[in-house]
């Protein structure tokens, strides 16, 4: 049975937030709110949306992997 694995994102846009699932082997580039309908791609030098908006950063990063 797999584990999944859940970020909150918080819109840079409008600060609405959404727990979300998060893939455990890609990264996510981008991200539609589902409030405002922004798409938001991830913070210079971060490697997806959940290391930039998310409460939790993606599986690679915690377990100290390289991402993407």
């Amino acid at each position: 049975m797999d584990t999944k694995i859940l970020s909150t994102i918080t819109c840079p846009k409008c600060g609405y937030q959404e727990e979300e699932e998060m893939p455990t082997d890609a990264c996510q580039y981008f991200y539609e709110c589902k409030n405002c309908h922004e798409v938001i791609r991830p913070k210079e030098g971060d490697c997806c949306v959940f290391c930039s908006y998310g409460s939790v950063a993606c599986p690679p990063i915690q377990n100290k992997s390289s991402c993407c």
